[in-house]
Parts: structure tokens; sequence; C-alpha cells
């Protein structure tokens, strides 16, 4: 199937989103410049939006290879729903419902009268979203590179002491709380108080999805031996978009005050979320570039960092995108480049280089690689 293919209803959506910001820009302003600033903000707004989602679509594209063909298509579908209306429409909504304190219907006609007061609000709420989006982020990131299976790395000098120390239990958790209760003594005591709380509830929910998830799966094994990846896969995507739209939401709004202009920018993005997730799980991406999705999950720790430092100074959007592509882009690369000096070409078959998590070449997939230090500990027996 031809990779254009997997984007043509990204593409009708976004010759449809474009028109729809024309007419919305000729409504509201009333002239051709109006209409084409409105018009270019949309654009801009749907760029940042796929930028800042190239690591999410891989992450995605790696929980759902190992989704049933049916939860599979219930998050193409009603997932991507979700991401599209809930996120960049109710969630910017519900947040300016609980800081004003108004109901919802208020809230919408706020949005349309007076966007400069909802722009504020929105901005206002930033500090604990920063924090709660961030604290989630993090986990996800960690838990990728504390694995003590985890036996292919890219930046081999930090990926192997990572794998090697996943051993000791909760250390991803006790280095999250270190970094919460950092940023908490830098920040103005009231400010303090609203990033510990909001940070704490990230760590809980990121350990709550697990612990249901987790659940909800074994409980459908249990009826299924064949079963994998339902209900609790599904819930662990939704939760995780929603932490990645966090800061593309907010920043949104620093290109545009009009809730409506933001959305539709920002739906025309999560579209090729969807798309470039198809094609990855489709033509099996992920198993033929060793190194991808080591980017992706560094990109993503990446925007953890972001998002905590946003609670103390301003950075751009565009500076977390690019940084994010940046580093999926390095990554692509490597993997191109082992691919050349093992002689594996693009598409071989049989090609799976990190056995269930995704590429590797098959004679590198039966050599373990060596351990730091002496022979490494187990949870069984923690000191060897």
């Amino acid at each position: 199937r031809p990779t254009l293919s997997y984007f043509r209803w990204a593409f009708i959506v976004t010759i449809l989103g474009l028109a729809l910001g024309a007419v919305l820009g000729w409504q509201t302003t009333g002239t051709i410049g109006g209409t084409l600033t409105i018009f270019f903000v949309v654009a801009v707004l749907a760029v940042l939006e796929i930028s800042l989602s190239f690591d999410n679509a891989i992450v995605n594209a790696n929980k759902l290879k190992d989704m049933r063909p049916e939860w599979q298509h219930r998050f193409l579908t009603w997932g991507i729903l979700i991401a599209v209306f809930g996120m960049r429409i109710i969630f910017p909504l519900l947040i300016v419902v609980i800081a004003a304190n108004i109901g919802p219907i208020e809230a919408m006609v706020l949005a349309a009268v007076n966007p400069d007061r909802y722009a504020e609000i929105m901005h206002d709420a930033h500090l604990p979203i920063a924090a709660f989006g961030g604290t989630f982020l993090m986990m996800v990131g960690l838990t990728f590179f504390f694995d003590e299976k985890k036996d292919v790395h890219w930046v081999k000098w930090l990926e192997r002491r990572a794998a090697y120390y996943a051993t000791i239990r909760g250390i991803e958790v006790a280095f999250v709380l270190v970094l919460i209760l950092a940023f908490s003594r830098i920040l103005e005591p009231a400010e303090s108080t609203t990033f510990f709380h909001a940070a704490i509830w990230g760590l809980l929910t990121f350990l709550l999805v697990e612990v249901i998830g987790g659940l909800l799966d074994s409980t459908q094994q249990a009826l299924n031996t064949a079963a994998k990846g339902g209900l609790g896969a599904f819930l662990y995507l939704e939760v995780l978009d929603a932490s990645f739209s966090f800061d593309g939401v907010i920043g949104a709004f620093a290109l545009s005050k009009n809730l409506y202009v933001i959305a539709i920018g920002l739906g025309i993005g999560a579209m090729y979320v969807r798309s470039m997730t198809i094609m990855l799980v489709e033509k099996g991406t992920l198993a033929q570039y060793r190194f991808l999705e080591h980017g992706a999950f560094y990109a993503i720790l990446a925007l953890s960092v972001i998002m905590y430092l946003q609670s103390i100074i301003h950075i751009p959007e565009v500076v977390t995108g690019l940084g994010g592509a940046a580093l999926i882009g390095v990554s692509l690369w490597s993997s191109i480049l082992w691919n050349r000096r093992n002689g594996i070409k693009e598409g071989e078959p049989g090609t799976l280089p990190w056995g269930d998590a995704g590429g590797g070449d098959r004679r590198a997939a039966l050599r373990p690689e060596p351990t730091v230090g002496p022979t490494a500990p187990t949870r069984e027996n923690p000191i060897k």
C-alpha cells in the first residue's frame, strides 16, 4: 500500500478544515486580510500539532501492534474522536468551567464573546496542567528505559545502566518524586502547592491506569487466552494522548484566542497522528527501524522536562516541536545506518530487531548484550 494512501483522510480533513477556517475568518472579520490571517493561523496550528505528535504516533503504534484487531479499530475510530473533540474542544471548556466556576454554556459564550478573558483563564491554568501532564509523560518515558528485559540500546552508556538499575523496585517513581520536590521548592509558596498537588495527581493517574489496565486485560485473558491489549490498553492510550495534548492546547492560545480556530487547527493535526499511527502499524515501521521507538521515548522525556521548566520560564512551543522531531529524526537515521552495517534491507521480511518489543536483526537478537559491572541482580535475588 503506497505511503500517501494512509494520509487520504488527513488530506481531506485538511482541505475541509482550512476551508472552514477561511469561512470562520470571513464571518468574524468581514475582510480579506482577516480571513487570510485566520486561514494562516489554522495552518500553523495544524503544523504545530503534527510536529508535536510524531512521538505520540510512534508510542501509539507500539501499543497498538499488541492489541487485538477489534480494539485497534476502536481506538482508531472512537479513540481518535475522543482525542479530537474531547481534548481539543471539551478539555479547554472544562478548564474554564472549573477555573472560573461557571457553567459549560457560559464557558462557550465566553469563548465566543470574550476570547481574551477565555485565553487568560487558560493561561492561568497552565501550571497545574504542566505539572500533571509532565509527570504522567515522565513516567511513560522512564518506564520504557527502566526495564530489566530491555536488551537493545541506542545510547548504550545511559540505557544499559537504566536497564541494570531497573531491578530496584520503584526507582522511576522515586526519581519523579525527587523532581517534584525539587521544583516545588523553587516555586513561590502558592504556586508550589498547586504544582505539587497536580504533579502527585499525574503520578497517581499513571499508576492507576497501569493497575486498572492490568486488571482489565488479565480478566479478558482469563476469558480468552488469545486476548491481548484490550480495554486497559485503550484507557492507557487515551490518557497518554491527553497528556500529549496538554501542551499543544495551552500553547495554541499564543497564536489565537478563538477556541474554534484552535479546535480546527489542532483537529487537522490529530488526523495526521491517526494516519501516521495506522501506517506505522501496517507497514511494520517500528520493526524495520531499530532505534525509532527509542527516539520517541527520548522525545517524551524531553517534553516532560520542558513542561516542568515551563512552570518557571516560558519555552516556545516551536522549540518543543522541533526538539521532538529532531530526536526522532536522529533515531531514524541511526536505525538506517545500523541496518546498512548489518546488511539489513529496508522492509526485509522477518526483520524483528527487538523480539516482542520491535526491531533488530535475526543474528543480534540471539546475542545478549553484556551487562554493566558484575552479574546483573534480579528482583528475586537483588544482590549478587
